[in-house]
């Protein structure tokens, strides 16, 4: 089209040309006409201002071409080196183009695919019915069509795809061009097919021990039958009594894996009344797409609850983006935030976008939000507001689609009283608040959570630890807990590993009275020790690094800030 445009425009500067030199020629042939040397110089200047103007559009339309033949070899490009296989078709399935994943995909050479009807690359007579009227619905205009069709490929291979159609282009007589997407479903597809054949394979089983174990109670009841009325069949009794007794402590896990399983929402662990409100609360939340401020202790699992509402918000497909603001130094949260130029300042060698351009379409969770320093909170606060922002070193205005989700340990309210929290961005962030309420208020889950660290922490370090004692149990429930979930999953981790053999063993002396600090007695104070002991001898084997893969923080399993808080608490200094 651009090239009509080109050629039409050339051939009205030459017509315009040849029209200027005849009107001269004519005039200048007039028998007995006479012009004065000013007329003749007029005309003449007229004539070189016009073609001043003709090599002037001349010009324009050279640059126009080069635009568009880098334009369309960019097209090109991203066409032909697209990583999934793309075919255009015209509107009878005839094979335009094709790009070098679809090659691949099938095999075929690009001169055998192109002109060729896509149709006849169709395996069987069932799909190429579903192709027609695929074609069809694209071509009504209907929107991004799918369908499932198996395609030949070189050497007869059978290939299972998934095709995705949409109208390309609409040409000058009015025919249209068909962009379709070919998808490999081939692997896909074997194994939805060898999990079926599992299934039906594990039904098989299941049903042979249901009929054995039938026989065997069969078997149990006539063996019964016959001592129910001796002395021998009593004393029978009460020692298989006892022995049941003894192993209720082995079964309590597997009971309490049933139990999990019915009350897990997500990676929210608990059946109590008070996490029961917290899941009734995200339920409440997640769909609405509203921005939602997380309240709690440390280790109160925040983080769980905000990849809760997000995985069941209409932006589950689309990433959320996690920002601990205590993790990020100072200096530089805010290009972290929102993004850099290249040279925005010293040591800013490459352009690098922020997390709010990474989470567009999807969540941002600002992890202790109550740490962000208040001259970003203004920043915050505009992109809440109006979804823009910039980046550093830049003027130009970028929009963004993201849902908030914040988090603080910290009483905001009191901080905004003393002037490290703006109230506004408060009031823009307590839109939809929930509270999460601390473990010591939530004792009821804690053999739930007991069970699901002990399976977690087996399987990472290939124990078969099976037996969690009451007394253990009940010291869990009995104790305070400051540091909430990760706390217990720390003790757990820590439980696993210094246990011999199948029953876990609380090495640590927990406290089981829940009153203030100043009240605590020597159980809690030799814990303190332990711990204390024991995040030393973590930070001496990291070389006193705390964050990082390799910090002292990831092997302790705990949040750097919260270690950095056990630090101060305890006194640890290198």
């Amino acid at each position: 089209m651009a090239l009509d445009k080109k050629d039409a425009r050339a051939t009205e500067a030459t017509e315009l040309r040849r029209h200027a030199e005849n009107k001269l020629n004519t005039a200048t042939a007039i028998p007995g006409s006479r012009k004065t040397n000013e007329e003749m110089q007029r005309i003449v200047h007229e004539l070189e201002v016009h073609q001043i103007e003709l090599e002037m559009q001349n010009e324009e339309l050279r640059r126009t071409q080069d635009r568009f033949e880098l334009a369309l070899k960019r097209y090109q490009n991203l066409y032909d080196f697209a990583p999934v296989g793309y075919v255009t078709l015209d509107a009878h399935g005839l094979i335009q183009e094709v790009n070098s994943a679809c090659v691949r995909l099938l095999g075929l050479d690009r001169r055998f695919l192109v002109k060729k009807q896509f149709a006849s690359l169709i395996n069987d007579a069932d799909g190429k019915k579903l192709f027609l009227n695929h074609m069809k619905n694209v071509l009504q205009g209907q929107g991004v069509q799918r369908c499932e069709i198996r395609l030949n490929g070189r050497d007869g291979v059978v290939i299972q795809t998934d095709l995705q159609s949409t109208v390309a282009a609409t040409t000058m007589n009015s025919t249209s061009d068909i962009l379709t997407a070919i998808i490999d479903g081939t692997v896909q597809k074997k194994i939805e097919e060898e999990l079926l054949s599992r299934n039906e394979s594990l039904e098989l089983i299941v049903q042979g021990r249901t009929k054995d174990l039938a026989l065997s109670n069969v078997q149990l009841s006539k063996e019964i039958g016959k001592y129910e009325n001796t002395q021998q069949a009593l004393r029978t009794a009460l020692v298989e009594i006892e022995r049941l007794k003894d192993r209720l402590q082995a079964e309590n896990l597997y009971l309490q894996k049933e139990v999990a399983r019915e009350y897990n929402f997500g990676e929210i662990i608990g059946q109590s009344s008070a996490i029961a409100h917290v899941l009734f609360r995200i339920e409440q939340a997640a769909p609405l797409d509203v921005t939602v401020l997380l309240l709690g202790e440390t280790g109160t699992g925040k983080g769980v609850v905000a990849r809760a509402i997000h995985g069941r918000s209409a932006r589950k497909n689309r990433p959320m983006i996690t920002v601990n603001c205590t993790a990020l130094p100072a200096n530089l949260i805010e290009s972290e935030l929102f993004g850099r130029e290249k040279g925005a300042f010293t040591g800013a060698s490459a352009r690098q976008m922020g997390r709010f351009e990474l989470a567009d379409g999807g969540t941002i969770f600002l992890d202790e939000i109550g740490e962000m320093p208040l001259e970003l909170q203004v920043k915050l606060l505009r992109v809440i507001q109006d979804g823009e922002f910039e980046r550093l070193g830049s003027p130009h205005t970028i929009k963004v689609n993201v849902r908030i989700i914040a988090a603080s340990n910290r009483n905001l309210a009191e901080e905004i009283s003393k002037g490290r929290f703006r109230e506004d961005l408060f009031y823009r962030l307590n839109t939809f608040p929930i509270t999460i309420p601390p473990l010591r208020r939530r004792d009821e889950d804690i053999p739930l959570l007991v069970n699901h660290f002990l399976a977690k922490f087996n399987k990472k370090m290939g124990r078969t630890i099976e037996t969690v004692p009451r007394a253990t149990l009940t010291a869990l429930r009995d104790y305070h807990w400051p540091g909430n979930v990760r706390e217990l999953e720390s003790v757990i981790e820590r439980a696993v590993i210094l246990s011999q053999g199948t029953t876990l063993e609380v090495l640590d002396r927990l406290d089981p009275v829940r009153t203030p600090a100043e009240s605590v007695g020597q159980d809690v104070k030799a814990l303190a020790e332990l711990e204390r002991d024991h995040i030393v001898q973590v930070l001496q084997k990291t070389g006193w690094r705390i964050e990082g893969k390799k910090g002292a923080a990831v092997l302790l399993g705990l949040n750097p800030s919260t270690l950095r808080a056990r630090m101060r608490k305890y006194g640890i200094h290198r």
